[in-house]
């Protein structure tokens, strides 16, 4: 059974920069072939529910200040709108047309360039609690039986204030977080990361939440964590994946 994952999407450079994580992703994508994916981007945010239906979804340029060579990207990968308006059902979700943000288009079009697998969106709620985003995951544990790819997509460690260059040293702060969660995911601790915010330089590390939750949604799908991949950009954003199966 496909495990569900959470993969910290970086910059939107990730793309073009062949960076450890951009290798990384290219070779995770040829271990893993479902026959759909369930995204669940920091970069969805809506008070209620949402998924989206679009059959073929658009590539969002949601990002300003970047080479022109990166708003020329396209990730054509189609929708699959049967499964988006089962999930509307079943999750009490509203559906709407969407494109894919760059927290999905972006680890994906490195895990599946050929954009063959079919893609759907699911948005982060902003209003839950951390508890409710995880049992969010628990509602879509079932799909991995049926080779659907559960993916929450984030970073493990935000903080857009404190970046540098590309292959900065990284600060004791950010370790120290990564480490942390890293240690409460092997060991299980629920509880812990479901307080996460009170675990040793996580405001520090995430001012604003959204990167964080999709950890935790991808934990509520799947079951024993193991740690992927590793790595640091810009001095601050830890490049973490982590599979839960």
């Amino acid at each position: 059974m496909l495990p569900s994952l959470f993969i910290s999407h970086g910059s939107p450079m990730l793309a073009l920069t062949r960076t450890p994580a951009h290798a990384f992703l290219r070779e995770l994508g040829e271990t893993l072939r479902p026959r759909a994916i369930l995204v669940v981007s920091a970069h969805w945010a809506s008070r209620r529910l949402m998924v989206s239906t679009s059959e073929h979804p658009e590539t969002l340029h949601d990002f300003g200040g970047f080479p022109q060579a990166l708003f020329a990207c396209q990730y054509p990968a189609p929708g699959e709108p049967e499964l988006a308006k089962r999930l509307a059902r079943e999750l009490n979700a509203v559906p709407v047309e969407r494109g894919l943000d760059h927290g999905a288009w972006v680890p994906l079009s490195l895990m599946y360039p050929q954009a063959e697998v079919p893609v759907v969106s699911l948005s982060l709620p902003t209003d839950w609690s951390n508890a409710e985003l995880a049992a969010l995951g628990e509602r879509l544990a079932a799909l991995r039986e049926e080779d659907v790819l559960v993916i929450g997509s984030g970073s493990l460690t935000h903080d857009l204030r404190s970046l540098n260059a590309l292959e900065a040293p990284v600060p004791d702060w950010v370790s120290e977080f990564a480490d942390w969660v890293h240690a409460r995911l092997t060991e299980g601790d629920r509880d812990a990361l479901l307080d996460w915010q009170h675990a040793p330089g996580a405001l520090a590390n995430h001012p604003t939440p959204e990167h964080f939750q999709p950890l935790l949604v991808a934990m509520g799908a799947g079951g024993r964590a193991e740690r992927l991949h590793r790595s640091v950009e810009h001095g601050v954003l830890a490049m973490d994946t982590y599979a839960f199966s």
